[in-house]
């Protein structure tokens, strides 16, 4: 039997990237991401102010800026680094000649929305391009990396959260970085022997980045240790699959030394036991953990009266009082229902008799069926891109088995026949990436099972991103397959996924809509 998941199934083929097909041109790869960039700035910051109020959880983050900047103490249920960031970009905000359009003094000072808002919408941009760069270490593809990154860029959810005082771009981003810093020390790892006692400046250097990457997701909220638990799995994972390998086919555990790879590695993944347990012990425990407590340096100077380890139990006790249902929020949705986005979150609705209308209009309520227009701001995924990539979670789930039971026959038919065993490794470049991003993806999804607060749909953005490179790989092989119909299916889902965003983006903009272009978007009722 031969070693090729791609038989199992016809779907499977789609992954198998280490048959390297032909690759995007480096120009057109470098053209595509300063398109991806600039169509991210222009969403992102066109109508940054358009609605001049607190738009959602704007209520507490914004004000909670703003007492950094009046120095007024207050409580907050979780850390407060993205404050800290949103205090500076409001600052910031008012010192540039620009964006002073409207103003209001909701946050408790007169501040401009455009000032509370532009540094998310900034960061926001950059997400789609560390996507990219996470896709490009892991699968070593332009095509990949690019595919990744244009499908970030069509994420409404992130788009959302973008263009408002919110905290989850921060968690998403420093923890999206631990984890390219993460790979990027493995692949430093991969290029040349490193001393197990005193390994390279590089290795330590990026080891270090991804810990405080870890540490300040933390910092913004405490779910932001799921990329960190996500790196914990897969170094362990390098660990577990080299003793299973070793036992299948000698029987033994009797594997290499600390530090040594008997195969060829096919991935930089395959290094992962050179990353020594005192490295870990030192930049994913003391770095992270240190991280975090440093954040809290200027909230402790602002409120003198408790200390580090009280607000660490006002936060767990705020969080345990937090109740469930839709007598706590009419947006609170379960773990399972974001696979399939049954229950997004709407930011912001506004009724209005004429365009000419301030928005929020702050007059007398319209009565129901006499609106013309709807502003409605909803945090959302793009449908189709999250449907099509929890299809491709389950394909992936599909091929390790698959993968895994293929490799084992071989063993067996190699020890039926009393014959030496000299066939290919289990840890192949397609193992290691669907393997990486299974982990990481249950990793940041698995802990909220066990919630029983009220969580939200944005609660699952961490986890998406790894459903999307999932999505990605499969759309990548499709693209370079020499089958007519992969490559058709392929160009159908990037057009689906395109035509989608567009349709949503009304919503996404809180641009106006007719009654009747409101409910043509609101696909299922509880969307609503």
């Amino acid at each position: 039997m031969r070693n090729n998941w791609e038989t199992a199934a016809s779907v499977t083929e789609t992954m198998n990237l280490s048959k390297k097909p032909a690759d995007l041109p480096r120009s057109w790869f470098w053209l595509g991401i300063m398109g991806i960039f600039l169509a991210s700035l222009c969403l992102r910051f066109w109508g940054l102010g358009r609605f001049n109020t607190l738009v959602f959880d704007e209520v507490y983050y914004a004000k909670f800026a703003n007492n950094y900047l009046t120095q007024t103490p207050f409580f907050d249920g979780h850390p407060p680094l993205s404050k800290y960031i949103i205090a500076l970009g409001m600052w910031l905000g008012e010192q540039l000649p620009f964006g002073h359009d409207a103003v209001n003094g909701l946050t408790g000072s007169s501040h401009t929305p455009w000032s509370y808002r532009w540094l998310n919408a900034l960061t926001g941009s950059l997400i789609p391009l560390v996507i990219v760069g996470l896709a490009y270490q892991l699968g070593r593809r332009r095509s990949y990396a690019l595919i990744a990154g244009y499908l970030a860029a069509l994420d409404g959810i992130f788009l959302v959260e973008s263009r408002y005082a919110l905290n989850n771009v921060y968690l998403v981003i420093f923890g999206l970085l631990g984890q390219c810093f993460f790979l990027l020390a493995l692949d430093f790892l991969s290029v040349k022997p490193v001393r197990i006692v005193q390994p390279s400046w590089l290795v330590n250097a990026c080891l270090l980045i991804s810990g405080i990457g870890f540490g300040a997701s933390a910092s913004i909220k405490w779910n932001g240790l799921w990329f960190l638990f996500g790196a914990y799995l897969v170094w362990l994972a390098g660990w577990a699959v080299r003793w299973f390998e070793a036992w299948i086919t000698t029987g033994t555990l009797a594997i290499a030394s600390f530090g040594q790879n008997d195969v060829a590695a096919p991935h930089p993944l395959k290094f992962l036991t050179r990353i020594h347990p005192i490295q870990i012990i030192l930049f994913w425990a003391i770095v992270p953990a240190l991280t975090y407590y440093l954040e809290w340096i200027p909230h402790l100077h602002l409120n003198p009266g408790t200390t580090f380890w009280d607000l660490q139990k006002q936060i767990l006790l705020y969080h345990e009082k937090v109740g469930n249902g839709p007598t706590v929020h009419p947006y609170c949705s379960n773990w399972y229902s974001w696979l399939l986005m049954i229950r997004p979150v709407a930011y912001f609705y506004e009724r209005a008799i004429s365009l000419s209308d301030p928005v929020p209009s702050g007059g007398p309520p319209i009565a129901n069926g006499t609106e013309k227009f709807i502003y409605d701001v909803h945090a959302i995924g793009n449908p189709f891109l999250w449907w099509f990539s929890t299809v491709a979670l389950i394909l992936l789930i599909l091929f390790l088995i698959t993968h895994v039971q293929n490799w084992q026959a071989q063993v067996a038919q190699s020890k039926a026949a009393r014959e030496l065993w000299q066939g290919t490794t289990l840890q192949t470049t397609q193992f290691w990436i669907g393997l990486y991003l299974l982990l990481n993806y249950a990793a940041n999804l698995i802990p909220w099972m066990n919630v029983s607060r009220c969580t939200f749909l944005y609660h699952y953005m961490g986890a998406s991103v790894f459903a999307l490179l999932a999505f990605t790989g499969f759309l990548d092989r499709w693209l370079s397959s020499s089958q007519i119909h992969l490559k058709r299916l392929a160009w159908a889902a990037l057009g689906i996924v395109l035509v989608s965003f567009l349709f949503w983006l009304p919503i996404y903009l809180g641009l106006p809509l007719s009654p009747l272009g409101f409910r043509l978007r609101m696909w299922l009722p509880t969307w609503i």
